[in-house]
């Protein structure tokens, strides 16, 4: 069975508020990367965007806070208004499918489900009542 998991977005600041968020839950990381981790020829990456977060997890129980910076490129996150995805890490590639082609039917696809740069299989979309969503598969998650 699939879990769900809180994704929150970020202006540039989730590595400090991930600090904040670890010293006071506990634990360690599961993982951190930065944009300029990924910057290839098929990934571009800005200058002022290299040191913000692409991933970051703190796991939380058996669950886990996730969140983002957002590229300047994108604009900034209204941080009065909804900034925050739902996260669902599926057990397999099928039952990803399986929820991302569900969840998203008569929504608006932002990143078709795929084999991510980072090494999961990864999809988002708002859903067909405004609702935001990341589906993933994680062959190396620990769960």
């Amino acid at each position: 069975m699939a879990t769900i998991n809180v994704w929150v977005n970020f202006n540039g600041n989730a590595q400090e508020a991930f600090e904040f968020y670890r010293s006071v839950f506990g634990g360690e990381f599961e993982k951190v990367i930065h944009l300029k981790d990924l910057a290839s020829p098929e990934f571009p990456v800005a200058e002022n965007d290299a040191d913000k977060i692409l991933y970051i997890a703190l796991p939380i129980g058996k669950n886990r806070l996730i969140a983002n910076d957002i590229p300047e490129s994108m604009g900034k996150v209204n941080e009065n208004e909804n900034r925050s995805k739902i996260s669902i890490s599926a057990e397999s590639r099928e039952e990803a499918d399986r929820l991302f082609n569900g969840l998203s039917e008569g929504g608006n696809i932002e990143m078709p489900i795929n084999d991510s740069p980072w090494g999961s299989y990864f999809g988002m979309f708002r859903d067909k009542f405004g609702i935001e969503w990341v589906v993933e598969f994680d062959p190396g998650s620990k769960g």
